[in-house]
């Protein structure tokens, strides 16, 4: 006979081996997702008998290699349009009923992981307040501590206090969130700067220092050739979906300039148009040789590893990586629809941990562009800034934890009565 989900149970149903949730609504692009798979790794590394489940609505998360005792849900993908608004990548179904059904898949599934801990990825209510019914369960059980994880860089403050009030951001923090954890240093950017946290919020916030990246073990079959490439530049849009602009002022640099070394590597990202990548590819074969591209690399830590300098956009997870792998870069962000890329980028600028351009301000001048490659094998690596604490993102993360299950899971009561005051004040207001 069939039993709902919630009520089979293994023998080991009631174990106390942590048990993480990570969710990641992806809408678009790779850097919720990959941001969420390297904590996981890093947390079942430092607690053994621990487990890891992502739920993502990322359409390429089958596409990565997850370590052992981690895994995903995927979730019905959403896109983002250009008015801001939603609509289904593949149902055909409208937003509405597709967050429904998200928002059906993420209580069920964490009523049956039964999380100890959950870390949600910067939307504190999920995508059209899909992940509530979850946060509302997970706290009348009372077995589970929440936490909200935020990236260093969010949005400008004049952008982001009137965003959070739409979707009713700070009232969920106050009411399901244990701790916010900003993966990122004060030093660098507060991103929360713009709201008028209360002094209750505040003091569950604690930065961590960004996230350390390592090369992945040697490959036992053969490698994708980096070793063997010439020195060269990686230039990666990161998913690619907003990228076309990069990619094409750097083939217009190599084309304005035909001494320009050393050759690039780009690497397209999964969500490049295939129209543009069409019309890049016969521009890159009048190049001979000099830029190579791929379309996706699941490893671009190797590919980091191998390079002599980058030429990115500024994602969270690319400034991760220029960090880790210590790389001169230069950083062309984008400015919208945030201007969250720019505000990473002039901030570690002027630390002197990079330099930008800007495509805006300069046209995309092919020859500027050439200069800043150029000027890559000068140009000190970002360890010549140091800043303390600044990659000790997952080591932290790993304390955080650390202290968080040895606290215990929360009260029910006091949550019930928390819940209470909640309510009471909504109807107040």
């Amino acid at each position: 006979m069939h039993q709902p989900l919630a009520a089979i149970r293994s023998p080991h149903a009631d174990r106390t081996s942590p048990r993480i949730l990570l969710y990641s609504h992806d809408t678009f692009g790779l850097g919720h997702l990959r941001r969420s798979r390297t904590i996981a790794q890093a947390l079942v590394s430092a607690f053994p008998d621990a487990s890891a489940l992502i739920l993502t609505g990322s359409p390429v998360a089958g596409r990565f290699d997850f370590p052992e005792r981690v895994d995903h849900v995927r979730l019905p993908g959403v896109v983002k349009l250009p008015d801001g608004g939603y609509t289904a990548r593949n149902l055909g179904l409208p937003i509405e009923e597709t967050t429904a059904i998200r928002a059906e898949i993420i209580r069920a599934t964490a009523q049956a992981f039964r999380p100890t801990l959950a870390i949600v990825d910067k939307e504190p209510t999920g995508l059209h307040g899909e992940f509530l019914p979850a946060l509302e369960e997970m706290r009348a059980a009372g077995r589970t501590r929440v936490v909200l994880g935020l990236r260093d860089v969010l949005d400008a403050p004049e952008a982001l206090q009137p965003e959070w009030e739409r979707k009713e951001a700070m009232a969920a923090v106050e009411r399901y969130y244990d701790q916010l954890w900003i993966y990122g240093l004060p030093q660098v950017y507060r991103p929360l700067d713009g709201l008028d946290l209360p002094a209750e919020i505040a003091a569950r916030v604690r930065y961590t220092g960004y996230l350390r990246r390592e090369p992945p073990p040697p490959r036992t079959d053969p490698p994708s050739s980096a070793a063997a490439r010439p020195p060269y530049v990686l230039v990666t849009p990161g998913g690619g979906g907003d990228g076309a602009a990069l990619v094409d002022w750097t083939i217009a640099a190599y084309e304005a300039d035909p001494d320009l070394n050393p050759h690039a590597l780009i690497v397209y990202g999964p969500f490049l148009d295939d129209a543009r990548r069409r019309g890049f590819a016969r521009r890159i074969r009048r190049l001979k040789g000099r830029v190579e591209t791929m379309d996706f690399h699941s490893r671009m830590e190797e590919l980091y590893a191998g390079a002599v300098g980058v030429v990115a956009m500024g994602g969270y997870n690319t400034f991760c990586e220029i960090l880790s792998f210590d790389k001169p870069s230069v950083l062309a962000p984008r400015t919208r629809p945030r201007l969250e890329q720019r505000i990473r980028a002039e901030a570690a600028e002027a630390l002197g941990l990079l330099r930008t351009v800007d495509c805006d301000r300069e046209g995309a001048d092919p020859l500027v562009m050439a200069r800043a490659i150029r000027a890559l094998a000068v140009q000190p690596p970002p360890s010549a800034s140091p800043l303390p604490g600044l990659l000790d993102g997952l080591d932290r993360i790993v304390d955080l934890t650390r202290d968080v299950l040895d606290s215990g899971a929360p009260k029910a009561a006091a949550i019930r009565q928390a819940v209470t005051r909640f309510s009471a004040a909504s109807r107040r207001a």
